[in-house]
């Protein structure tokens, strides 16, 4: 038992990475809060699920189109220069937004620029984040560790929506103090990096920013399975999350007949899974057994959002959401983890960065899933988005399976240059 333990939590015995854990647990807790506390805000502002996907847009955008830029910066500029300014600026875009609600000036346009701010910010601190993970703990950690930061997140995910629920529904505190409290969490967690080292920095080469861009989707396109993995992620998060995330308040006061503040109980039972299967396979992560374990946990996440558009009642929906948090929950350690055993050091912002992208299509999905629950309702949308995940499924975990690792392909490569001739003979 012991040994288990060890084995699961071993990067955290790495004094700079136990900091930046502790750190991003904080962050990722008033992320999730946000995500409750600004579906709830708008929601109640207009009645209509579109309302949340056109906050969840700005995000999605911003994200989007900066992402890719804020890998190559990951991989040339101080990592740690880059989160403290990033945070800094998200924990005053909440202040500001808190005290916009405090004043009764909040409208949908506020909260997507808002949105916008914060997806702004993301798009770099998230692949320096990722990558510093990795420069922390050395190599044989590094999947142990990329996976533990995974178990940050989902322990955020068990707190947060409860967290932002009480507060909102505290007179004295209400929506404006929740979004102070997550400004709170992001100045502390920046105020903890400066016990952190500098982050190392790449060494100078020709290219430049955009050259350095262009190169990691070169990296990524040539390693198959990498390249396959990537594409099932990006669908998996843009499908799952856009479903609960623009769904959900109208699956609840629609169908389940509950008050939309009620989504924080749902997605704080879905956390619970999502912490407990993290746990579970980040020993996993290293081994031969992630693959097979990652493509269940993958059919298992769209069979959750059928049986979560089938749910008759409140009480029943929360088995669907438990199940829909381990599988999604798990499915996410193990592509982080297998996907930095699958890139070389050099290009693990960038890689990083494109994973990011995955998080902004499902914000960006989170309009259309938005109006398509309003045209043709919450429960229907939900069990086509799990019909469509689970036939993906089927059709990419062979392909994945099947696809050459990175150490084949680098290899082949190899023994392609020993064997081709020098020109000296």
């Amino acid at each position: 038992m012991n040994r288990v333990v060890g084995d699961t939590f071993a990067s955290l015995r790495v004094r700079e990475f136990n900091i930046l854990w502790w750190g991003s647990l904080l962050t990722f807790t008033a992320f999730f809060m946000s995500t409750v506390v600004q579906s709830i805000v708008a929601f109640e502002l207009t009645g209509k699920n579109g309302a949340v996907g056109v906050v969840l847009l700005g995000q999605g955008v911003s994200m989007a189109i900066l992402g890719p830029l804020g890998g190559t910066l990951a991989d040339r500029l101080s990592k740690r220069m880059i989160n403290v300014i990033c945070q800094a600026a998200i924990a005053a875009t909440f202040l500001a937004i808190g005290l916009l609600v405090a004043f009764d000036a909040v409208e949908i346009v506020f909260l997507a620029l808002g949105s916008f701010a914060i997806g702004t910010m993301f798009a770099f601190v998230g692949p320096a984040r990722q990558a510093w993970v990795v420069e922390l703990v050395g190599t044989d950690l590094r999947a142990n560790a990329v996976a533990l930061s995974q178990v940050a997140l989902n322990a955020s995910r068990v707190v947060a929506p409860a967290i932002a629920g009480l507060l909102v529904s505290l007179a004295f505190v209400g929506a404006a103090g929740a979004y102070y409290v997550m400004a709170a969490l992001y100045a502390v967690a920046t105020l903890s990096l400066v016990l952190l080292p500098p982050s190392r920095r790449a060494a100078a080469n020709e290219r430049s920013v955009f050259g350095d861009l262009i190169a990691g989707f070169v990296y990524v396109r040539s390693q198959p399975r990498l390249r396959a993995m990537m594409g099932l992620f990006f669908l998996m998060i843009v499908l799952g999350l856009a479903a609960t995330g623009a769904v959900l308040p109208g699956l609840v006061e629609h169908q389940l007949g509950r008050p939309v503040a009620e989504i924080g109980t749902l997605q704080a039972i879905s956390a619970v899974g999502g912490l407990g299967a993290s746990l579970f396979v980040a020993p996993l992560a290293g081994s031969r057994r992630a693959l097979p374990v990652y493509s269940v946990l993958a059919f298992a996440t769209g069979l959750s959002l059928i049986l979560l558009g089938l749910a008759p009642s409140f009480l029943i929906a929360l088995l669907p959401m438990f199940l829909f948090g381990v599988a999604s929950g798990g499915f996410q350690t193990l592509n982080s983890a297998v996907i930095v055993l699958e890139s070389e050091p050099g290009y693990y912002g960038r890689v990083t960065s494109l994973t990011s992208l995955a998080f902004a299509g499902f914000m960006l999905a989170g309009l259309p899933v938005g109006l398509l629950a309003d045209a043709v309702g919450e429960r229907a949308t939900l069990v086509a988005l799990g019909v469509v995940t689970v036939l993906a499924v089927a059709v990419m975990a062979p392909v994945i399976a099947r696809a050459p690792s990175a150490a084949h392909v680098a290899a082949r490569r190899d023994a392609t240059r020993a064997a081709t001739p020098t020109g000296d003979a």
